[in-house]
């Protein structure tokens, strides 16, 4: 299967405020029922869960040599696995990156979300188009593209992989909903489960009540303590949560409040490999 053009860096401070969950409806429910996600998979391939109380780094600009003492690494999925480290493998699974747009255009754009003119419906903080998860067919379909990308990062040696903008329909214009973004995630689990790989939420503290029923193993977090959502990832993962803070002042406020139950790293917002201008990276 064709792959896109790899993953983006960082992630943007910038957030759109969520709603409070609403009731699910019956059908989601019905959707979403089992959890998984621990013992082996159906290839065999045992799915291993990541420990969250030890150190771990943010790695998505360009891998480096893990800091002393960490154990856990987070790197895209273009990326090569970090030695003897576990290593969570990152995918852009709810938008297309600027320069996966052509691709995706060429070989499924109607899979992109589109508004009643016709035109993409775009996250303008990072010029991505959202993907369509609006319809069964489309999530189907999707997952098949995406679940490629899976069992790419588990043909390449990774343990786990985060699927990231979980949160997009907050940015569809009211195109999609929760229900659709968590349908898909049900999809995105069971392949990396069937793969032997764990899977994480990333972001989108709202939907931590949704965890079992998606299947999800682990939280990544960034900058959860800015927005005072660390404990909503903590209560619903059993404090298996890796924080992500991009300034100084949350980094102290997440090592203070939360750094004897949660992995936490600094990074700078760009997250630049070691060794370039600009690399910030500290643990609590």
């Amino acid at each position: 299967m064709p792959h896109a053009p790899a993953s983006r860096s960082g992630r943007s401070a910038v957030r759109a405020s969520a709603a409070p969950l609403p009731a699910l409806s019956l059908v989601l429910l019905l959707v979403l029922s089992g959890c998984g996600g621990t013992g082996d998979s159906p290839t065999g391939r045992e799915v291993r869960q990541p420990r969250a109380d030890e150190h771990f780094d943010y790695q998505l600009g360009g891998p480096y040599e893990p800091p002393a003492g960490v154990r856990t690494v987070i790197r895209d999925r273009t990326a090569d696995p970090a030695p003897g480290s576990y290593t969570i493998c990152y995918i852009n699974a709810y938008q297309a990156q600027p320069d996966a747009v052509r691709w995706w255009e060429k070989e499924h754009p109607d899979l992109l979300l589109r508004d009643a003119d016709g035109g993409s419906v775009v996250d303008e903080d990072w010029r991505e188009p959202l993907l369509d998860i609006s319809t069964a067919d489309r999530r189907e379909r999707l997952a098949g593209v995406i679940g490629g990308w899976i069992e790419g990062c588990a043909d390449s040696g990774f343990d786990a992989v985060e699927a990231d903008n979980l949160d997009s329909y907050l940015r569809s214009d009211g195109l999609l909903d929760r229900t659709h973004a968590a349908g898909f995630a049900r999809l995105l689990a069971e392949r990396a489960h069937r793969a032997g790989l764990a899977i994480g939420q990333k972001n989108a503290a709202e939907m931590t009540g949704l965890r079992a029923g998606i299947g999800f193993d682990f939280a990544v977090a960034e900058e959860c303590a800015r927005y005072d959502e660390c404990a909503a990832y903590a209560d619903a993962y059993d404090d298996k949560v890796f924080v992500v803070e991009y300034r100084r002042a949350d980094f102290t406020t997440a090592c203070r409040e939360w750094g004897d139950r949660l992995a936490i790293v600094l990074r700078d917002r760009d997250v630049v490999p070691a060794g370039q201008s600009g690399h910030a990276n500290a643990r609590c």
